[in-house]
């Protein structure tokens, strides 16, 4: 019998398409159509992220604190005591608000595991981004304030070290990905035997999540939408967010740490 060898080519991953009438890239709709700041590459370090977190906690105490000023004589109509134990609780809360902040920063650059994930990054953290993306805004600062903290929640949530089996991964991509990147991933993918799909923003995002029940996600998407998919997802299950460069644009052609997404993919998957 003749023996035949066949030099094999790398494995590539399925890739599963989740259809949606959702228009695509309805975070940009601001968008001139001119080049993006820096070819699109919003990199930015984590204290920048930090201060406008700090801002956004001395706002939202402020407002807290204006309001009880002003509805304080319609409370005490009701009873001369409530006005206080609203200051007080107020007081409390804030001291409890800061105290986090700073167990925050401590389990960032000591690189320690201070809280539960559930109080970190799979928890307040989550919210904290959400709102801070607000204030980012008014100062022309979204995208950047978003990628640092994107940063910070991925620094905090590789310090876990959870792993999970190779069924139990998932690959969540957009669909605006160049081929060059395209083709990295499905290797990467691959490679592993990590599924592959294609949805973008959390509701895409927590389909595929009910219908595969994955014990973890690696998701690839703008800042815009990976802050939204991180609330709206990070808080069920343990996420690693990968953002992107875009070169061409919002929503067209764009690249990714490939080298990143293999370390992270590698460190999840069970051997």
């Amino acid at each position: 019998m003749t023996r035949m060898t066949v030099e094999a080519a790398p494995a590539r991953a399925q890739l599963i398409r989740i259809e949606t009438d959702r228009r695509l890239g309805h975070e940009w709709d601001e968008w001139d159509g001119q080049p993006l700041p820096g070819d699109g590459d919003f990199s930015a370090p984590p204290g920048l992220f930090f201060r406008f977190a700090a801002v956004t906690i001395a706002a939202l105490t402020a407002a807290a604190a204006a309001l009880l000023f002003l509805l304080a004589p319609r409370f005490a109509d009701v009873w001369a005591g409530i006005p206080r134990v609203l200051w007080l609780a107020l007081g409390a809360a804030t001291g409890l608000g800061w105290l986090w902040f700073g167990v925050l920063l401590l389990s960032f650059y000591a690189g320690a595991r201070l809280l539960p994930e559930a109080w970190l990054e799979r928890g307040p953290y989550l919210h904290l981004m959400s709102v801070t993306s607000y204030v980012a805004r008014a100062f022309g600062k979204r995208d950047w304030v978003e990628h640092a903290g994107i940063d910070v929640y991925n620094a905090l949530a590789e310090r876990r070290h959870r792993t999970v089996g190779k069924g139990e991964l998932l690959v969540l991509i957009p669909r605006c990905l160049s081929k060059e990147a395209l083709d990295g991933v499905l290797t990467i993918a691959g490679r592993y035997e990590v599924p592959v799909f294609v949805a973008t923003r959390g509701q895409l995002a927590r389909r595929v999540i009910r219908e595969r029940r994955p014990r973890a996600v690696v998701a690839v998407a703008c800042e815009r939408d990976m802050t939204t998919g991180l609330r709206d997802v990070a808080g069920k299950l343990p996420v690693l967010g990968l953002t992107m460069r875009l070169p061409n644009g919002p929503c067209r052609d764009a690249m990714l740490d490939l080298d990143l997404m293999e370390r992270w993919v590698k460190s999840w998957v069970a051997s």
